[in-house]
């Protein structure tokens, strides 16, 4: 006989209690507070449930310093279930991601490094003879479950005098897969103007709050067109926070005008994991409160957004029926310093806390810095 979990009295975000019954890892009920009955019973008075978080961008590769960490560091422990690394390994160590993944209580996904080297160098597309498209197309079909996209650092210090043709190469690859694209920007060359209009429906704009020269804001705080243009289109906008990828005055325009929510990411590693500015999951959440997002629109950034992003909308429910999947956290009223990848610090006194996470019936405790 399978024991029956009682999470009781727990709070959706919109602030109803109910009871989430748990049996065989799966959600067997969920009723009104109070009225579940079971063989072990959890009390959760506080405490907000969510499904569970899912962050779109990670360097879960460890070999790769200093981009990389171990995945239940960056998942179940900071609260996130699903987790999707975000190109960190090519054609050439994608098999040892998939590898290590099996070994995991943490979900992963991943975006595939068109340059078949990965993060093994922070220059992967300096090169194009990097670029094994045949490589890509092999990994592509090896790990259809696992592969989610391509990605493409676009910036400077990557692509150096390649330009914009990686993402060219890119644009003909996702065709081929017919998979998105995410595409990372930051200092140019090339050109913000340049690299936004080569993205469609989909695909995905990552560290789009960064506080750069190049980034998609002018200098008067407005959106450029082509960030305007690309969202009508359909491209989706992923925070990607990092160490040196987010700006609070940039998110603060970006709110100004309307523009996002789409997903909130951490862009975490080993790094700035222990270091700052990103800390944990939490830590990126709270920044957005601080902001002035409600509690819905932050956690629907790391559920259902992201879940009908990667075409798995049961990730982003709590129903009847589905796999336990689960985030219990509370936001909590003390004082807590935040940063940003400027340096800019800011006073905050509500802080989302993660408390853990159930995955396949099992109540996992975090272990986070806030």
């Amino acid at each position: 006989m399978n024991d029956l979990i009682v999470l009781s009295h727990v709070k959706r975000v919109s602030g109803e209690e109910i009871d989430v019954i748990i049996e065989n890892g799966k959600i067997a009920a969920v009723i009104p507070a109070g009225e579940g009955k079971g063989d072990r019973v959890v009390d959760g008075h506080g405490a907000y449930v969510s499904s569970g978080w899912i962050d779109l961008h990670v360097h879960a590769f460890p070999a790769f310093d200093p981009y990389g960490d171990e995945i239940d560091e960056i998942g179940i422990k900071q609260g996130v279930t699903t987790i999707v690394d975000a190109g960190s390994c090519g054609a050439d160590r994608i098999a040892d991601l998939v590898a290590s993944s099996r070994l995991t209580k943490t979900r992963v996904f991943a975006f595939l490094n068109i340059s078949r080297i990965g993060l093994a160098r922070i220059d992967e597309l300096s090169r194009l003879e990097w670029i094994d498209k045949e490589g890509v197309l092999q990994a592509v079909k090896e790990y259809s479950e696992f592969i989610v996209g391509l990605k493409a650092r676009i910036s400077r210090s990557v692509v150096g005098d390649s330009g914009v043709e990686p993402l060219r190469i890119a644009r003909e690859l996702s065709g081929e897969t017919r998979l998105p694209i995410m595409v990372h920007i930051g200092s140019g060359p090339p050109d913000i103007e340049e690299v936004i209009p080569l993205l469609q429906e989909q695909d995905v704009i990552t560290h789009y709050l960064n506080g750069k020269k190049n980034n998609l804001f002018d200098a008067e705080g407005r959106p450029l067109d082509v960030l305007l243009d690309a969202i009508e289109r359909g491209v989706h906008l992923d925070v990607g926070h990092g160490t040196a990828s987010f700006s609070f005055q940039v998110a603060e325009m970006a709110k100004q005008h309307g523009i996002g929510l789409h997903t909130i990411s951490t862009d975490i590693y080993r790094g700035n994991r222990v270091n700052g500015p990103v800390f944990s999951m939490s830590s990126v959440l709270t920044k957005f409160l601080h902001l002035g997002y409600s509690l819905e629109e932050t956690i629907a950034a790391v559920t259902t957004n992201a879940a009908d992003w990667l075409g798995k909308p049961e990730l982003g429910r709590i129903q009847a029926g589905d796999r336990a999947n689960l985030t219990l956290f509370t936001v909590d009223q003390r004082a807590l310093e935040l940063i940003d990848s400027e340096g800019e610090r800011r006073m905050t006194d509500r802080v989302i806390e993660a408390k853990g996470v159930v995955v396949d019936g099992e109540i996992i405790k975090c272990e986070i810095r806030s």
